[in-house]
């Protein structure tokens, strides 16, 4: 009777880590996703910089799309691959150029930067015009010089009531959900090595 007893606890031991097993295997393949081979390619544009939300405040990525004067600057933001980075928590202070600042540029400048081989190059740029930090015009005036993104400098230099960061000019400025777009005229290039 005894071996009739083991046997059953053997026996029931054995089917409770059998369905258990079934449990942890049924719930590892539900949550398992695995893209078709056609959404390869859709599976590109992930992270933060890509979910809508009409509730909150702009962030500053929202902010420039949303802009018809700063449509170069979004195209040049999305050939570097950094639109995640202008999304997060921040808070973020951005030098945004304008469409006229790019086309100041000497000629095929933005064009060459905008080609996948010059993505590095594009991407340190456009890292120098991002701060941390959520600063107004006014409260800049007291600053000598800026970290940049791109672990550069920007000099910060007041004439009269305007402010300019590395030479462009703060034409105007919007408050964003993660920081603050300051407009400048000027793309921001960084100092030389």
């Amino acid at each position: 009777m005894r071996t009739t007893t083991n046997l059953k606890l053997v026996i029931g031991s054995f089917l409770m880590l059998f369905l258990i097993c079934s449990c942890k295997n049924e719930a590892k393949s539900e949550n398992t996703n695995v893209a078709p081979a056609g959404e390869a390619a859709a599976t590109e544009k992930t992270g933060q910089a890509f979910i809508e939300d009409d509730g909150s405040t702009p962030n500053v990525l929202q902010i420039a799309i949303g802009s018809p004067d700063h449509t170069t600057l979004v195209a040049a933001v999305q050939a570097a691959s950094l639109e995640n980075a202008l999304v997060n928590a921040g808070p973020l202070m951005v030098f945004a150029p304008t469409n006229a600042a790019f086309d100041a540029l000497p000629a095929g400048t933005v064009e060459d930067l905008l080609k996948p081989e010059n993505k590095d190059a594009l991407a340190n740029i456009l890292k120098h015009h991002v701060t941390a930090g959520n600063y107004s015009k006014e409260f800049l005036k007291k600053f000598k010089k800026i970290g940049q993104a791109n672990d550069q400098n920007a000099i910060v230099e007041v004439k009269g009531d305007d402010v300019y960061v590395g030479g462009a000019k703060i034409v105007a400025s919007i408050a964003a959900g993660n920081g603050i777009v300051h407009v400048v005229d000027k793309v921001i290039l960084p100092p030389s090595e």
